[in-house]
């Protein structure tokens, strides 16, 4: 089977219920990316997983594995959301939410928009 062109073809090949986890997941980081930058991101399938960009690099990737949904990269963020994060967090700048759990999506969003808007902070052309 061919790796998947787009991120729409990256999330159909998920079994359905994961499948709307990640929709739901990339909604919240597209709207919080949209937010900061003022215009809808370009999304893409980079190093085999979904991307949401902003400025011409990266937001956010968001990938769908057998037993949880991760996002990377999550850097150190400011209190309290790194708080909040921690309890998530796999690695120094990944984030994984468990199947077996509910996906905080609200926190998602949270988490995608502070990132947006660093990016922004950082990047004028984002």
């Amino acid at each position: 089977m061919p790796a998947p062109a787009t991120v729409d073809e990256y999330i159909a090949g998920f079994p359905p219920e994961v499948a709307e986890r990640l929709t739901r997941v990339r909604a919240e980081i597209v709207d919080a990316v949209t937010a900061a930058s003022g215009t809808p991101p370009e999304q893409k399938v980079r190093y085999g997983i979904a991307a949401v960009m902003l400025g011409g690099r990266y937001a956010l990737h968001f990938a769908g594995w057998k037993k949880h949904i991760g996002l990377y990269p999550v850097p150190t963020l400011p209190e309290p959301l790194e708080s909040e994060i921690g309890p998530y967090r796999a690695e120094k700048d990944s984030v994984v939410f468990p199947h077996s759990k509910d996906v905080p999506y609200e926190l998602v969003g949270r988490v995608a928009r502070e990132i947006a808007d660093e990016r922004v902070r950082q990047s004028p052309n984002a």
